[in-house]
């Protein structure tokens, strides 16, 4: 019988993952504990491990789809086995773009008038985040080839029907909002861009024709649009994630900035002295953030309103300070928790941070290690940064935005 292969949960507050990339193929044997496939949160990539031994019969989501924890995500068992249908959102696509897992069906028997009732289009099964895609930008998703496994229609083949479309006109593109309009395939704007004068309405096709085929030829032909040099960046996984949430946090959260200024030369000072210090006392590494950190670390204690969590109906104030670092990573902005910040020494607190941050950057951070936080530290000294507003890591009721020291004149006295 075959055997469901769960996603695993990752971590307490993960509800979906992205999958990244199958390591293992239909069709290839498996077994357990081999790398199925590989995941993103939010905030990590890991390994999804085989929990049975058999056959690679069927995965329920493609590359770049979004599957919920603790659904079904493929099947294992024996050679040529059958799968049951019906298992969660996956399996209904799985079960469409498989002839032996199809409903049954009881045709008229086919003859040289009688049309096929099924098209091969119409049965191309789609990924979640593609039908999204298609339902958000109103693009016919049962007329595009998937390029998918098994034909299914993923996210990068709609992004393309999109990108192919002819551009609109402001104008023109709200009469289609409005419906009732179609589209021509080319408009007499420049570039080919379509105007409101180029759009007929919708069921007039024949005559829109007619009347192309009566214009008379122009004497001379312009010259065709010099093609525009794009590159079109898709915005997926672990920073599609990080850009809705922040849009979350801004559109959820009442959010206020205050700016002050703090004298630097003692920091300075004290940071000079570390360099030079002797390498048995192992301070030479420590920076001006971590000197910043231990500051927060030993001051949030005596402000329990700052070290708090808004969960909408209360406010959690934390006794310990579990601190966020805002470390930038290849794939985004990460808030690594250094756990219990005011009980280490400037030291430990250095080693801790950096540890954080390699592990941040290297992709092998974990869940349990991006979780907790209570407040958060982001420091944009080191890029010449004079001022911003940092977005807050909700339910986290603070954030501290650092910027560049810079020289002032101050009044002594």
């Amino acid at each position: 019988m075959a055997t469901p292969i769960i996603m695993p949960k990752q971590g307490n507050t993960v509800e979906s993952v992205i999958i990244v990339d199958w390591k293992k193929q239909i069709g290839e044997a498996v077994a357990v504990d081999d790398v199925l496939c590989e995941v993103e949160t939010d905030k990590a990539t890991m390994e999804v491990p085989s929990t049975a031994a058999g056959i690679l019969l069927a995965t329920l989501f493609a590359a770049g789809d979004e599957a919920p924890v603790m659904e079904t995500i493929a099947w294992i068992g024996e050679a040529g086995e059958q799968i049951p249908g019906g298992e969660g959102p996956g399996a209904k696509g799985e079960a469409d773009a498989s002839p032996a897992a199809a409903p049954v069906e009881t045709p008229a028997p086919a003859t040289a008038q009688s049309p096929n009732l099924r098209s091969p289009i119409s049965q191309s099964p789609i990924s979640p985040r593609a039908r999204h895609l298609a339902d958000h930008k109103g693009v016919d998703a049962t007329a595009l080839a998937g390029s998918g496994p098994g034909g299914r229609v993923i996210e990068r083949d709609v992004q393309a029907a999109i990108s192919a479309r002819p551009k609109l006109t402001p104008v023109a593109k709200a009469m289609v909002a409005e419906g009732g309009f179609a589209v021509p395939a080319q408009g007499s704007g420049p570039g080919g861009r379509v105007t409101s004068k180029d759009l007929f309405k919708e069921g007039e096709t024949g005559r829109q024709k007619d009347r192309e085929a009566a214009a008379p030829e122009p004497t001379s032909r312009p010259l065709p649009p010099a093609p525009e040099e794009v590159t079109i960046i898709p915005v997926k996984g672990v920073r599609k994630v990080i850009a809705e949430r922040m849009l979350q946090s801004l559109q959820t959260t009442a959010q206020l900035t205050l700016n002050a200024s703090a004298d630097a030369r003692t920091l300075q000072a004290l940071r000079k002295r570390f360099k030079e210090s002797p390498e048995a006392m192992e301070l030479r590494g420590v920076t001006i953030n971590d000197l910043v950190l231990f500051a927060v670390a030993r001051t949030l204690p005596a402000f329990p309103s700052l070290n708090a969590l808004f969960t909408g109906a209360e406010i959690h104030q934390h006794r310990s300070v579990n601190l966020g670092v805002a470390v930038d990573t290849p794939k985004g902005l990460m808030a690594p928790v250094v756990r219990s910040a005011e009980t280490l020494s400037l030291r430990q607190l250095s080693v801790e941070a950096k540890r954080l941050a390699a592990a941040c950057v290297g992709g092998k951070i974990t869940p349990d290690e991006l979780n907790g936080g209570a407040f958060t530290v982001t420091n944009l000294g080191a890029f010449g940064v004079e001022s911003f507003t940092p977005v807050l890591n909700a339910p986290q009721v603070a954030i501290l935005g650092v910027c560049a020291i810079q020289p002032k004149p101050v009044q002594r006295g």
